[in-house]
């Protein structure tokens, strides 16, 4: 059986096809439901559309790496050079029959494959997003050329949805690194925030264009509400990237009882190795096998910091349930981090079962959704030192 080659771009024109039909089905039902809402709305809509895909996509990422998918098709952006696992058949079963139980199967495939499309939809959506709004800000341009208001929709900016695009296009760089460096354990836990980056990317933009659709401003929180949300939209990065470490590491079943791990509230562990970023997937720092060791340092580590974020978040959603036009979010905050819990812990007492970790993705993806949109649609207040100083500097001026 010859080994495929690692790229092989000559499927990509009817990947991209793939995806164009992947994404027609939204955006055809964009523009038939708000063809005559304004400017803003409509964006606001696509922009929560693909925020919703993209969370899907994130979701279905979770399931490929968790079912050992991969590698299902060894080769980017296609399989075996085909635009789907049907022209890959021969070469598949070929896999398959050398190794039954190996990366490459015909579900695995499809696992893969699918993947793809739905990440190659999500690319196409936020071309035309940022295509829409380039469109959109040189009309307004226009009409405001020679005006002396601006209209509330003047608040529209390509810079976010054009960051979104060049985000994509290196999210898919890491996505193809992932399949040509055999999920190597760094490439593919950036790959997992990366996606978590662009959910936060298409939340801010849904906020700003609500913003401009309703004229509402931030809502004002004391400086120091405010430094707590970003201090514990920052754990909660930092809780991500530990738990992308420990799931591409394959370290959940490191510690199979809570609270304690292996019968002690301190085991073994090995840091050193567990915490080399730059090796191989199974490997530790020095090339040989990792060690059972560096495993549950992985896994503690992503468990004691898990107990620091969920105090932090409750903690959070606490302070802002008595802001009352936050209350909702404040609720779904609180109900997301209990959430994590109970999904964290039944990894760890149940076996890893497939749901729950699944579950587990999605609601740390949630929890960036709804992080971000508190931290885009609220301000903190001017403390009244800072309003003196600038007055100052006014009068001065």
């Amino acid at each position: 059986m010859s080994t495929p080659d690692l790229y092989n771009l000559s499927p990509a024109l009817r990947l991209m096809i793939m995806g164009l039909a992947v994404a027609l089905g939204p955006l055809a039902w964009v523009w038939v439901r708000n063809k005559n809402a304004p400017v803003a709305k409509r964006l606001r809509v696509l922009t929560l559309v693909t925020l919703f895909l993209t969370f899907d996509l994130v979701i279905f990422g979770s399931f490929t790496r968790l079912t050992d998918s991969g590698l299902g098709c060894p080769d980017w952006p296609g399989c075996y050079g085909s635009a789907s696992p049907v022209g890959a058949q021969l070469h598949i079963e070929a896999a398959q029959s050398a190794m039954p139980t190996g990366p490459v199967t015909h579900s695995k495939a499809w696992i893969e494959m699918i993947h793809r499309y739905l990440a190659t939809g999500v690319g196409v959506l936020i071309l035309t997003l940022t295509l829409v709004t380039g469109l959109a800000r040189r009309d307004e341009q226009r009409q405001r050329s020679g005006a002396d208001e601006q209209s509330p929709s003047a608040t529209l900016s390509l810079w976010w949805p054009a960051l979104t695009l060049a985000w994509v296009c290196l999210q898919g760089a890491f996505g193809a690194l992932t399949v040509t460096m055999k999920l190597f354990p760094a490439i593919v836990t950036l790959h997992l925030l990366g996606g978590l980056v662009l959910l936060a990317l298409l939340r801010a933009q849904s906020v700003r264009y609500g913003q401009a659709q309703e004229g509402t401003q931030p809502v004002v929180l004391t400086p120091a509400l405010r430094r707590f949300m970003v201090t514990a939209f920052a754990l909660l990065w930092l809780q991500m990237a530990l738990g992308g470490w420990v799931s591409t590491n394959y370290a959940v079943l490191a510690c199979t009882d809570f609270p304690a791990c292996q019968g002690s509230f301190w085991p073994v562990m090995d840091f050193s190795q567990g915490f080399a970023l730059w090796r191989e997937l199974g490997a530790g720092h020095d090339g040989a096998n990792i060690s059972f060791q560096a495993l549950t340092a992985i896994h503690y580590v992503h468990r004691l910091a898990a107990y620091v974020v969920f105090a932090v978040l409750l903690l959070l959603a606490l302070q802002l349930h008595r802001v009352p036009t936050l209350r909702q979010q404040a609720g779904a905050l609180a109900a997301l981090t209990l959430l994590q819990a109970a999904t964290g812990l039944s990894n760890v007492v149940l076996d890893w079962p497939l749901v729950a970790a699944v579950a587990h993705t999605g609601g740390a993806a949630a929890l960036v959704v709804v992080l971000t949109g508190l931290v885009f649609s609220s301000r903190s207040s001017v403390v009244p030192g800072r309003l003196s100083s600038l007055n100052a500097s006014r009068l001065s001026a």
